[in-house]
């Protein structure tokens, strides 16, 4: 006969590591709306990732591509932290780059695990060679007046004002979406005039309490402020991913992984 309390240990076991899984794997889509008189294109969709830190959903990510696919975006942006420091996995995030880029065009920027991992102009060609347009501190137009501006992560040291060149950048008459790894920078993001920003880094805190939010992030320490969903300074909305993979603490807790879909309308 099967002893009681050894029956109920292994039924929370199983209980547990179930609920792992699902918070780890099971993916949900965030989505949000923004509005702005220099839209020109109404209902035009932007897919953002971040933080797959060479994690996998299905073989190759097919689950990952499916969903992605299935919303339809006119691009997709990456905010960095698509590698791993500690796993260095990197056809993974070459192979997601890939058919990610076979959906719509894609834009990425690196984060701080790009630069720790080593190797970055390497990797940043072949990303380019996988479909992606690499924003070093660049920027690109990309459909009626809908600017998209690229800055490295500070770890990288390609550049030693990003607030100089973001306000050489940004212009008035556009709309201008900056994709930026760090979300507490956003002060810096709001001086420029960003019109939009994307970013990442904070895994959405790791594990999410209701009322409190993420409990640690990256740069932001215990209770961080920027961790999910959109935030606004000035004339400046932020949009923080809560990312899709894990890397020095391997388990996300209430914090499933995330894909984010901005709509973009005009607001006249």
């Amino acid at each position: 006969m099967i002893n009681k309390n050894v029956l109920k240990t292994v039924i929370l076991a199983v209980m547990t590591y179930f609920f792992i899984l699902f918070e780890n794997k099971c993916i949900t889509v965030s989505k949000y709306c923004i509005e702005s008189s220099k839209i020109k294109n109404n209902n035009f969709n932007i897919v953002h990732i971040s933080d797959l830190h060479n994690t996998e959903f299905g073989h190759k990510n097919k689950r990952l591509i499916k969903r992605i696919k299935k919303l339809e975006p006119n691009i997709i942006v990456i905010t960095g932290d698509i590698v791993d420091c500690h796993k260095t996995n990197v056809y993974c995030a070459l192979n997601f780059v890939k058919e990610a880029s076979n959906i719509c065009p894609t834009y990425y920027v690196c984060g701080n695990h790009e630069g720790v991992l080593g190797g970055y102009k390497k990797l940043t060609e072949d990303l380019t060679k996988s479909g992606a347009v690499v924003l070093n501190n660049t920027s690109v137009y990309i459909d009626n007046g809908l600017k998209i501006i690229g800055i490295t992560d500070p770890y990288i040291k390609l550049i030693e004002r990003p607030d100089e060149f973001l306000k050489c950048e940004v212009k008035s008459s556009d709309f201008n979406i900056l994709l930026s790894h760090r979300p507490q920078l956003l002060s810096m993001y709001a001086e420029s005039g960003c019109d939009l920003v994307f970013s990442g880094h904070a895994h959405g805190g790791q594990i999410r309490l209701p009322f409190i939010g993420g409990l640690f992030a990256p740069d932001q320490g215990i209770l961080p402020k920027y961790t999910s969903g959109v935030y606004k300074e000035k004339n400046t909305n932020m949009v923080v991913s809560r990312g899709l993979g894990n890397s020095v603490f391997p388990f996300r807790f209430f914090n499933r992984p995330e894909i984010v879909l901005v709509t973009l309308k005009n607001s006249r």
